[in-house]
């Protein structure tokens, strides 16, 4: 028997999983229960994708070096003008030829 799978460590993962699962559904589930949604949950969770993304961004930018600073900022003034494709484009395109010109 592997060392790295016990049976603890299977019920580890499983309790993990079943855990993800519920909290995963379970906001499904209240929110279809309500017949009505309250302005304040509604605002709540309008708000979520801007925390999840900044949860995501701010450490990459405040901890990353000049050339993800730069690539960011690139983004977001194309992200402003254009779409989502071309954002990413640019971040990228950026973010690359600042590595291999400034490495």
């Amino acid at each position: 028997m592997s060392t790295l799978l016990t049976p603890y460590m299977t019920l580890l993962i499983a309790a993990a999983a079943v855990a993800t699962f519920l909290t995963r559904i379970a906001g499904y589930v209240l929110v279809k229960r309500l017949k009505t949604m309250p302005l304040r949950l509604e605002a709540a969770l309008n708000a979520v994708p801007a925390a999840v993304l900044t949860t995501l961004v701010a450490p990459a930018f405040f901890y990353g070096e000049i050339d993800v600073k730069v690539a960011m900022a690139a983004a977001l003034l194309i992200g402003l003008r254009f779409g989502t494709i071309p954002m990413l484009i640019v971040g990228w395109a950026v973010v690359m030829l600042m590595r291999q010109f400034l490495a």
